[in-house]
């Protein structure tokens, strides 16, 4: 009679632990999964990045305009547009309106590079179609722009030279002379 009383007990725990297997096995699957999609992207990638590398020319152009936009409003050609996932298209990505030769183009830019292009000058870059990759030279110095800092920073930034300016000021007026003198 003893054991009867233990055995909802026992069910119950016997179904939580299969649920959690079964929910443990799930995840697990997906790892793997996600592991080997992965691993067939980078491939992918990879190949894609020497293919661009091969087909790279070095162009001088006078960088007009650079914004983040999204791509149906860019002024991209329709293959492009045509070429992109759906899923990608709404979100926006470094676009660059160059004067290329006699032509204004607009042109996808590296994320790192976008940074770095100055604006209103002239550059020379790796452009593989319409995809500026790298910066090779510039009449100007190219250098990232400061990032502001955010408040909490600027705050921070505040008390420690109030901080400093305070210890400054008792170290200065209390610190007497050899000679036993205040300065």
């Amino acid at each position: 009679m003893i054991g009867q009383n233990y055995l909802p007990a026992l069910l119950a725990w016997n179904t939580v632990f299969i649920v959690l297997c079964i929910i443990l096995g799930v995840v697990l699957a997906a790892l793997i999964v996600l592991t080997i999609v992965g691993r067939k992207m980078q491939k992918k990638q990879a190949e894609n990045e020497v293919a661009m590398q091969q087909a790279s020319q070095i162009l001088s152009m006078l960088i007009i305009d650079k914004k983040r936009m999204k791509l149906k409003e860019a002024g991209l050609p329709q293959i492009v547009l045509e070429q992109t996932p759906k899923y990608m298209r709404g979100t926006k990505v470094p676009i660059v309106k160059a004067k290329v030769g006699p032509k204004i183009m607009s042109l996808m830019c590296d994320q790192k590079i976008f940074e770095l292009l100055p604006v209103k000058k002239e550059v020379k870059a790796v452009v593989s179609g319409i995809y500026i990759m790298d910066i090779k030279g510039s009449r100007n110095n190219l250098e990232a722009p400061v990032a502001k800092k955010g408040r909490l920073a600027r705050l921070r930034q505040k008390a420690e030279n109030t901080i400093k300016a305070e210890n400054d000021k008792k170290s200065s007026s209390k610190k007497p002379d050899k000679s036993g003198k205040k300065k």
